[in-house]
């Protein structure tokens, strides 16, 4: 049911989507060059390893430590929009909607061996955006917090109301349209 819900908004929202992503990544190609893309490996549903898509918004020096945010990266980033070609992720299935962030199999490893909550994260196809995003959740202890609770008791009004608060915040400011911490 959750990926008849995601493609559905999906398809719905496609005619604003794939013009605005095109722009932008026309965008990036003229103010950064190539690469536009970056991908990076993510661990999925199940611990299945995928390829996320995103807009470059580092520089691209050799010695990763080296890199930073491009003055356009930057202005992407703080809006979010250099994760829009995710939308593809979910198009494919190794994304939903909502649900928690994937995270590098490097991370997923080290979380889960400190917070073995972290584990049911991997119970969920990941997401674009979730409650710990919604409420600008700090720390490993209490993402795994929040994203158990959305494994046992998310719903579709559960994503329905995480979709809504992520685009208010992308109206607002994350700050200022972030949702309160549950307790």
């Amino acid at each position: 049911m959750k990926r008849i819900f995601d493609l559905t908004l999906l398809l719905l929202a496609a005619p604003l989507i794939l013009p605005v992503t095109g722009l932008l990544a026309l965008a990036a190609l003229i103010a950064q060059g190539r690469p536009v893309f970056f991908l990076q490996e993510r661990t999925g549903l199940h611990g299945r390893i995928f390829l996320i898509w995103k807009l470059r918004s580092m520089s691209t020096e050799a010695d990763v430590q080296a890199r930073r945010p491009t003055r356009f990266g930057r202005w992407m980033r703080d809006r979010g929009l250099d994760e829009m070609p995710q939308l593809f992720n979910v198009f494919k299935g190794d994304m939903s909607l909502v649900g928690p962030r994937p995270l590098t199999p490097a991370d997923c490893a080290r979380l889960g061996a400190i917070h073995p909550d972290f584990k049911a994260r991997l119970r969920l196809r990941p997401g674009l955006t979730g409650p710990a995003q919604v409420t600008l959740a700090r720390g490993a202890a209490l993402t795994a917090r929040l994203d158990v609770r959305y494994a046992e008791e998310g719903t579709a009004v559960t994503d329905l109301a995480i979709l809504l608060r992520t685009v208010w915040m992308h109206v607002v400011g994350k700050r200022r349209g972030a949702a309160a911490l549950p307790r």
